[in-house]
């Protein structure tokens, strides 16, 4: 039989023997003094005779305690001892053998099994309250570990301090960190080969497990089921400390990728704010010097008396002049349009009369292209921005004369729906691909196939998308080899009065 047991040397605040030698010398020692006392008992009842028929119970109140303070073998020893003294004592007041005696062995054995239960209930509550001391001071690391995680510097990656964190407050002889978002590993402690793969081999086959033999325990870091991480620690940890300690790592990485979504976010909006700014400021700056030049070239036209050489440039200069003022009007409707500075003056607009106002504005541009137009209903009328939505339209057919197949016809068309009208302009040139298609209307994108076929700035379609939006419409294109490219703009039958957003 063995028992778990306080020891002496806990009671007073020893610290435990390692060596077999001071563990023999404190059992001794620990016998000795429970014999001791049951000497003393032996000594008090040879004085006092009335007290022998209780000598069993005055060694059972010194068998208790060694069995409680030191231990089963302890207590069995004494309570040898005490049978030894209870004996002697009751031959010196009875005539008969004391070694035949059956009260002896009856003694011995309630002694010893009193030494057992004392032992073991000792035991027990020791283990309880050495288990609750342990759990109260993982959660102390557990909150402070929350605490620390909470102050931690977004601005730098999480996975460096986490490791640190983690190594510092929960005492672990090694950690490791792997961040699958950054694909990088940290460490910290002494690991004695490189642990990066071992943590990425815990992410990327989902291992989770502790290994009592090694010490180390693995865990993959979820966010909700999604794996985004690993963790692997060296030392004496619990498999419910483990998971929390993931848990909170987890929390870690997705509050850094917030951060770092929110951080970005707000540089585009102010990055585009001020390109915005400079775009307008420098389209400002164009208008004055392009007036005169274009004034210039055609005074010089007027003159007359020009050589044919001298004509045809000053139609370059003028041809080239109008280009520029075309430019510099959309970067100041794109400028405008961002900052919310264009209202909508929505009146009643004629659909037909407005398309052919666009086609004869782009006069020399479409002269070679064949236009077909297509409205249902002569007399379908449109509440928009008049100015806005001519915009729109120029940039649409502008844009498929530029990239359409010579000698293809370009068709415009009108169809009313219930509560919107919506233009298209189709042709046939070349294929955007699936992937454009979105971004087509992001300002200064241009498709990788249309790139090369024309030159252009990446700016009308901008335009022509934030006019339908600040109309409540919205813009879309489909493209296929066989069927051709078309745009499209739906705009709400009927627009308010208000200022774009």
């Amino acid at each position: 039989m063995s028992g778990a047991y306080i020891p002496l040397w806990k009671s007073f605040g020893g610290s435990r023997p390692h060596s077999s030698g001071p563990r023999a010398l404190l059992f001794t020692l620990e016998c000795a003094l429970g014999m001791t006392a049951v000497f003393f008992i032996g000594v008090f009842v040879h004085w006092f005779p009335w007290l022998v028929p209780v000598t069993a119970l005055l060694c059972l109140l010194i068998v208790v305690p060694v069995a409680l303070l030191c231990g089963f073998w302890q207590a069995a020893t004494v309570s040898l001892f005490a049978v030894i003294v209870q004996s002697y004592l009751s031959a010196r007041h009875a005539e008969f053998n004391p070694a035949r005696d059956p009260a002896n062995s009856i003694t011995l054995l309630a002694f010893i099994g009193t030494a057992l239960l004392v032992s073991r209930l000792s035991a027990r509550v020791t283990e309880h309250a050495q288990e609750s001391e342990s759990w109260g001071g993982q959660m102390h690391d557990l909150y402070e570990f929350t605490r620390r995680t909470l102050q931690m510097n977004l601005h730098e990656e999480p996975g460096a301090q986490l490791a640190e964190l983690v190594h510092e407050i929960f005492s672990f002889e090694a950690v490791a960190v792997f961040d699958a978002d950054l694909h990088e590993t940290y460490q910290a402690g002494y690991w004695a080969e490189d642990p990066q793969e071992l943590a990425q081999n815990v992410y990327y086959f989902e291992t989770t497990n502790d290994d009592p033999e090694t010490g180390i325990s693995r865990r993959v870091v979820r966010l909700g089921n999604a794996p985004v991480g690993s963790m692997v620690v060296r030392g004496d940890t619990s498999p419910l400390t483990n998971n929390a300690i993931a848990s909170l790592i987890a929390i870690t990485f997705d509050r850094y990728r917030s951060f770092a979504n929110e951080s970005r976010i707000e540089t585009e909006r102010r990055t585009e704010q001020l390109r915005s700014t400079v775009l307008d400021s420098l389209a400002h700056a164009y208008k004055t010097p392009l007036t005169a030049i274009r004034a210039a070239s055609t005074g010089l036209s007027e003159m007359g008396r020009l050589s044919p050489a001298q004509s045809e440039l000053v139609a370059l200069i003028d041809e080239q002049a109008n280009q520029l003022s075309d430019l510099t009007a959309r970067l100041l409707t794109t400028a405008r349009l961002d900052a919310g500075e264009v209202s909508v003056n929505a009146v009643s607009v004629a659909v037909a009369p407005l398309i052919e106002e666009v086609i004869a504005s782009l006069g020399d541009r479409i002269a070679s292209t064949k236009i077909d137009v297509r409205v249902p209903d002569e007399d379908l009328e449109l509440c928009c921005d008049r100015q806005l939505m001519v915009t729109l339209l120029t940039q649409y057919i502008d844009n498929a004369c530029k990239y359409s197949n010579f000698g293809t016809t370009i068709t415009i068309s009108v169809v009313e729906a219930k509560t919107e009208v919506i233009f298209s302009v189709h042709s046939f040139g070349p294929v955007i691909p699936m992937a454009d298609r979105e971004r087509i209307f992001d300002r200064y994108y241009r498709s990788s196939n249309s790139a090369r076929r024309a030159a252009g700035t990446g700016i009308g379609l901008a335009v022509a998308k934030r006019v339908a939006v600040i109309h409540g419409g919205y813009v879309w294109v489909t493209s296929d080899e066989e069927e051709g490219t078309t745009f499209f703009a739906a705009i709400p039958a009927s627009a308010q009065k208000r200022k774009v957003q």
